[in-house]
């Protein structure tokens, strides 16, 4: 398989280029020159497969060419070592619960399959001694990238976030752990970390140094293993017989999770259609308005992971529609909702259904209430624990939130991180001192 650029302007790349440079060579997103449909037997059978059955034949459609099949079912076995479980909780309405992974938030998957793809690429090409990982984080996805290439041989990892924009426990999941793990604390935003990452693959003096890569989902090797649990998702719903007239809500900040679901679609699997929840950070949503994209700076919201002000995985939501803003809002509805809207909601279904939203979760439960038809079936994903925002969960209930273990051991952790502002000249001097 070759993966082009959406900027259309580098040369076609091969799996392991595409994964170890993260980032097009003209600043692009990479996308598979095609994208397999799955013969209907496959979902008729969905429901009768395991999760590791059903992840192994999508990761196959993807990346079965460049893999050994052994190497890659052991890839896939090796990232799903926990459930992502589909719960009811009202009539009509279903959750996606991803947050039963080591760092309780959905990234956890992308992450994992990203660490172990990239550890046998590195593995494979004796010309490359060490890899270092840039990532952006707006909260989870620092935590997941960190915890899942941990330890990993050959790489080393270094997470910006945006000073004081992000939860206490999701600091302290990439601030504590050392060994390979880097954490810069950026006086910015998230799109400022952001760039910073983009500016860094382009730059010529720091790639003749380093061998720079991106997990943020960027990078094609986290963004399409998060389609496994669509089709997992699916499979729990025909077990359950609810399966006809699916409408997935997803909270959207950089468009990854959203897109991976677009391509589990566009490979056949029976969604109707999705609707993206954002917060205030509404950019996606005006493009459906409007027909045209603005990006603008972020807001800080108490939905923190979707604080993005201009997401990376737009330009490949235009690639899969043919840059068809009608074809695109025929698929995707939007809605934005407010810190007090979020709020509001978790205390409300807390105590009608005795369920407990994170903010993100949040957005997404209140998506299907707004756009959800009575035929419908809605499932929305609840993207990360609510342990992992403390202040605004038990703020909204007036009641406490079970902290779990594996939170809790981070919590315990002494926090470094390298202060930086936002001025890529000093991120590059940084990361050439390291070399």
């Amino acid at each position: 398989m070759k993966y082009y650029s959406t900027n259309q302007q580098a040369p076609t790349a091969s799996l392991a280029e595409a994964v170890i440079g993260g980032l097009a060579p003209d600043r692009g997103l990479y996308m598979p020159e095609r994208i397999e449909t799955l013969p209907t037997s496959f979902y008729s059978n969905i429901d009768r497969m395991s999760f590791h059955e059903i992840s192994c034949r999508v990761a196959e459609a993807f990346f079965g060419e460049d893999i050994p099949q052994e190497k890659l079912d052991a890839i896939v076995r090796d990232t799903l070592a926990f459930d992502t479980p589909v719960v009811p909780v009202k009539k009509g309405i279903y959750s996606l619960e991803l947050f039963h992974g080591p760092t309780a938030a959905f990234k956890d998957v992308g992450a994992r399959f990203m660490a172990r793809m990239l550890g046998y690429f590195i593995s494979q090409k004796g010309d490359i001694k060490e890899v270092t990982v840039l990532v952006a984080t707006s909260g989870d996805t620092g935590s997941a990238v960190a915890n899942g290439f941990l330890g990993v041989p050959g790489i080393q990892v270094v997470v910006l976030y945006p000073k004081g924009k992000v939860s206490d426990i999701q600091e302290k999941q990439f601030t504590t752990l050392g060994q390979n793990i880097t954490a810069v604390e950026v006086d910015g935003t998230f799109d400022d970390c952001q760039r910073l990452v983009k500016s860094a693959f382009v730059d010529e003096e720091l790639n003749r140094h380093l061998n720079l890569t991106s997990a943020n989902s960027i990078n094609i090797a986290r963004l399409l293993p998060q389609s496994f649990y669509y089709f997992h998702a699916y499979a729990q719903l025909k077990r359950m017989g609810v399966a006809d007239q699916v409408v997935v809500c997803v909270p959207s900040g950089n468009f990854g999770n959203i897109t991976a679901g677009l391509f589990a679609r566009r490979m056949g699997l029976p969604v109707s259609r999705f609707i993206a929840a954002n917060n205030r950070n509404d950019i996606f949503l005006q493009y459906l308005r409007t027909g045209i994209y603005t990006p603008a700076p972020s807001i800080a919201t108490v939905a923190n992971a979707m604080d993005v002000g201009d997401p990376s995985n737009f330009a490949r939501i235009l690639e899969l529609y043919g840059k068809s803003w009608e074809r695109i809002k025929g698929d995707i509805s939007g809605y934005s909702f407010t810190d007090e809207e979020i709020i509001r909601c978790i205390a409300r279904v807390y105590k009608s259904d005795s369920y407990l939203l994170d903010p993100h979760g949040a957005c997404g439960y209140l998506g299907l209430e707004q756009g959800l038809q009575s035929h419908e079936t809605g499932l929305f994903l609840e993207t990360a624990h609510p342990a992992k925002f403390l202040g605004t969960v038990e703020k909204a209930i007036e009641g406490t939130v079970p902290v779990p273990e594996t939170l809790q051991r981070f919590m315990a952790g002494v926090k470094y991180s390298v202060p930086m502002t936002s001025r890529f000249e000093e991120f590059k001097d940084y990361l050439l001192s390291r070399k």
